[in-house]
Order: C-alpha cells, then sequence, then structure tokens
C-alpha cells in the first residue's frame, strides 16, 4: 500500500464510496445523497492548508484523506477519512490512518487530532488501533460547543502533554 498526494481524476471515485446520506454530509458538509452532482467539480479545490490523499492498492484507490493544517491552533486534523465501501472491516482503515500520520507529523505542527460522529464506532476502533486517544471530556465538550454535533475527539500523542495543552485559554 503506498500514500499518494490526491489527483482530480479521482474525485467522482472517491464520492462515490459515500454510499449513505450520513457519509455524504461527512464529505461535504451536505445532508443529501447521493454525492451533490453541483459540487463534484468544485468539492476537491486546492487550500493552501488542505493537504488531501490517497491510499493505492497497486494502482487502485482504497482510500482518501485530508490533513487540515492548522497554523493558529500549531495542530493538524485528519480530516474526510473514508475507505473504499467493499474494504471496510479488513485493517485497511486502520493501515491508513497509520500512513496518514507520516505527512501529519513531518508537517511539524505540537498536535495531532481528529474529530469522529461517535456512533462511528467501525471508524473509532480503526482510530485507536492506529494509536489516537481520546481527549479528556472537559476539552472535547468545549470544542463540540461550536460543533453541528457533539463529536469524539481523538489525539494522537506526539508529546506527553495532555490535548489541548498549546492552546491559548478559551474565555467563556
Amino acid at each position: 500500500m503506498e500514500l499518494r498526494s490526491f489527483e482530480s481524476e479521482y474525485t467522482a471515485l472517491v464520492a462515490g464510496w459515500a454510499t449513505t446520506a450520513q457519509e455524504v454530509a461527512l464529505l461535504t458538509g451536505r445532508d443529501e445523497y447521493p454525492f451533490p452532482a453541483d459540487i463534484l467539480t468544485s468539492w476537491r479545490a486546492i487550500a493552501d492548508d488542505i493537504r488531501a490523499y490517497l491510499y493505492f492498492d497497486g494502482e487502485t484507490p482504497v482510500a482518501y484523506g485530508e490533513l487540515w493544517l492548522d497554523d493558529e491552533e500549531d495542530e493538524v486534523e485528519l480530516a474526510r477519512l473514508i475507505v473504499d465501501p467493499a474494504l471496510r472491516g479488513k485493517g485497511v482503515g486502520t493501515d491508513f490512518v497509520r500512513a496518514l500520520l507520516e505527512p501529519a507529523r513531518s508537517a511539524g505542527y505540537a498536535e495531532i487530532f481528529l474529530r469522529v460522529r461517535p456512533d462511528n464506532t467501525q471508524a473509532i476502533r480503526a482510530y485507536l488501533r492506529a494509536g489516537f486517544q481520546p481527549v479528556p471530556d472537559d476539552i472535547a465538550a468545549e470544542w463540540n460547543k461550536p460543533q453541528p454535533i457533539n463529536y469524539t475527539w481523538l489525539q494522537y500523542p506526539t508529546t506527553d502533554e495532555p490535548a489541548g495543552a498549546n492552546r491559548p485559554a478559551v474565555a467563556n
């Protein structure tokens, strides 16, 4: 398996991996199914703070994910991860997350996080197997305040510091 930078020629393939309205919402932020045709061409617009990757088995893409780089918070967030539905439950997700951790660590940020819907138990298991750990409940509650749902927040241990240690205090 090999991690490669995302190429736009694979946009339709990755969009097709979203087999439910919930999966489309995770990738696009819109509650529609199937993947909205009107955003298919603009969905993967290049941004300086987003790095998109495909995970390949030979020449076949099997997973997609992004690294969201945040200079202000000194962190990187793994986001919009999805595995080819035919390969789910076979360890591909865990291997993919481990592969994404290489460029995440190389980016030089102090912390690495991800958020996941709490009902996505299969993904949570994959993230835990890859070495992520739950952030403390009080920090997760603070981070969930502006979110549309209460996500499960996970951190990859880059230091011995607790989650959010490098973030400035948030005023209530």
